[in-house]
């Protein structure tokens, strides 16, 4: 059986563990281990740097057999690996807290667009792609004029940095469907398999430039870091 390790504790960046299967996927090689430490990418999150016994790997996750699996990056070779076999993974933990500390930025953005009576339309948490975008439910003149643009960036900052002021907590549950609900103190809640940060004082340097508005959506770029620990 494999535990997503991830989604339990962002921060633990190194396992014991052992191989729970091995297959091939259009001729790569893979291997799936017990304590899962991988995000894979998905979700708008890009996948973790991981290693296994010293091997760099890239983590996917694998349809036919519902595993997250770990493939060797492009151009390189995996080793062999046996079920069984007790291995260390590893993650690189600085990329880890950047992608959980956009991804929360990223759902803090969207709760602060619902605040304007907005729809999220779309999200990518990639460094130096982030962005939320928004249909808006009803019109507004503002989106239409540079100044009332910077008026409602204005808005969302607020929002934003009296969030991070108050330091809401980050927590996770599961719904009455069974799906994994992110949630940001009472000001948020989504569903979501991805990675972020304890609370929203652990941001920092979130930064939104003047929203654009492109073929009917809003769209709001940002950037965030992890708050030194």
């Amino acid at each position: 059986m494999q535990v997503s390790t991830y989604l339990k504790d962002t921060y633990r960046d190194q396992a014991d563990t052992q191989v729970i299967a091995v297959g091939s996927r259009e001729g790569a090689p893979w291997v799936a281990v017990a304590d899962c430490l991988f995000h894979p990418q998905g979700g708008g999150q890009p996948a973790d740097r991981g290693w296994l016994d010293g091997s760099e790997v890239v983590p996917v996750r694998d349809h036919e057999s519902g595993l997250i699996v770990a493939r060797a990056p492009e151009g390189a070779g995996l080793p062999v690996f046996t079920e069984g076999q007790p291995v260390k993974a590893r993650i690189d933990l600085e990329t880890r807290k950047t992608h959980a500390a956009l991804h929360t930025a990223g759902h803090l953005i969207e709760a602060a667009g619902r605040a304007q009576g907005w729809t999220c339309a779309g999200n990518i948490h990639f460094p130096g792609q982030a962005r939320i975008e928004f249909t808006a439910d009803r019109p507004d003149a503002r989106l239409a004029d540079p100044q009332g643009r910077e008026e409602l960036t204005a808005a969302l900052r607020e929002t934003v940095a009296a969030a991070i002021a108050e330091d809401l907590p980050v927590t996770a549950d599961h719904g009455e469907q069974g799906q994994r609900i992110v949630r940001l103190g009472t000001l948020h809640a989504a569903p979501c398999g991805g990675t972020h940060v304890r609370s929203l004082a652990d941001l920092a340097e979130v930064a939104l430039p003047t929203l654009k508005v492109k073929k009917g959506r809003i769209r709001v770029s940002y950037t965030a870091a992890h708050r030194p620990r």
